[in-house]
């Protein structure tokens, strides 16, 4: 599987982490992809604290970090995401175009 456009990573851990802990971008870490993990957590950690000042602003940030996390596990499970090293993960039974 190493010469495969498949990643090694695993689809159902994958999608799982995202709908449990995607709005920390836990899932982006997993996957090798640092820029969106860091770009996930960044916008959970500033909407959490503008809330927690009683600044309205947090709820924008939030909802972004949602509207992005939703994107991403639709195309995990479509299996059409990239990993970090540019494979896709692919669900169980997909075929290599």
């Amino acid at each position: 599987m190493s010469n495969s456009a498949f990643s090694e990573k695993s689809y159902a851990i994958a999608v799982c982490i995202s709908g449990v802990f995607g709005i920390l971008g836990i899932h982006h870490f997993y996957l090798e992809r640092w820029g969106m993990g860091l770009f996930d957590l960044s916008l959970s950690i500033i909407g959490f604290v503008l809330l927690a000042y009683g600044n309205s602003w947090g709820v924008l940030f939030l909802v972004v970090d949602i509207i992005h996390t939703i994107y991403v596990t639709y195309k995990l499970l479509v299996g059409e995401y990239e990993d970090g090293r540019g494979k896709i993960v692919a669900y169980p039974g997909q075929k290599e175009n």
